[in-house]
């Protein structure tokens, strides 16, 4: 199947073969694909290899025979976007986000500009953090993991700003001690579904909670990425 002139990103690429690249990109229309870019790696394929960086966006030419698909051409969108120092950390966060939670050829509505609306965010200089937290609920919403922030996940009530909540990621807030481990204030819960940046304990409770709810949907597993933004407190 020929797919022509698709808006796409390149969120991952390592060495296939002698002279070519395997890509995971994201695309507008069919999700994540793999795509082969033969020889671009080689003197001759200089040029279409420089346009393939991460965080551009990209209409792409591609033929899909099966599992991957073959890049035809590639040409660049609009003006470069730049994300370097913690920014561009960020922005590795979200790429590998993208490859752990999503299936190849699967596409889900609202995925696609989600993911290019965060890279705006960042590439315009807005608080890092936020900007993940925001990512992370939107992406999980996209995939059919929307997180449940207005009410109580056994009583059905509205979530009281000043009380703590545990959060069960199957069934949503669960009222717990104030020192309970993982406990979260209402008005945090509140402030990530009003898409209000919460105070600074906020922040750091719901970058937890997110973190317990995402190692849910890996199996348990771990991102590579948390080990770096470990290191690099803005953007965590």
């Amino acid at each position: 199947m020929r797919i022509d002139q698709q808006p796409a990103f390149v969120l991952h690429a390592r060495p296939y073969r002698e002279t070519s690249l395997l890509l995971e990109c994201l695309t507008r229309d069919h999700g994540r694909i793999g795509v082969i870019a033969r020889g671009v790696r080689s003197e001759r394929g200089r040029a279409l290899r420089a346009s393939l960086e991460p965080f551009q966006l990209l209409a792409m030419d591609l033929l899909l025979r099966g599992e991957l698909a073959t890049l035809r051409s590639a040409e660049p969108v609009g003006t470069a976007r730049r994300l370097a120092a913690d920014t561009g950390i960020a922005g590795l966060y979200l790429n590998e986000l993208l490859v752990r939670l999503t299936g190849r050829q699967d596409p889900h509505a609202g995925v696609f500009d989600t993911y290019a609306l965060a890279l705006s965010r960042l590439a315009a200089g807005e608080p890092a953090a936020w900007t993940l937290r925001r990512f992370e609920r939107d992406l999980l919403a996209a995939l059919g993991y929307a997180l449940v922030l207005g009410h109580e996940a056994e009583t059905g009530l509205p979530l009281e700003p000043e009380l703590s909540y545990r959060y069960r990621v199957e069934h949503g807030p669960q009222r717990c001690p104030p020192t309970a481990g993982g406990a979260l204030l209402g008005a945090w819960l509140a402030a990530l579904a009003g898409d209000v940046p919460p105070d600074a304990a906020g922040q750091q409770a719901l970058r937890g909670m997110m973190r317990e709810v995402i190692r849910f949907h890996l199996g348990g597993g771990e991102l590579r990425s948390w080990h770096v933004l470990a290191g690099s407190a803005p953007t965590r």
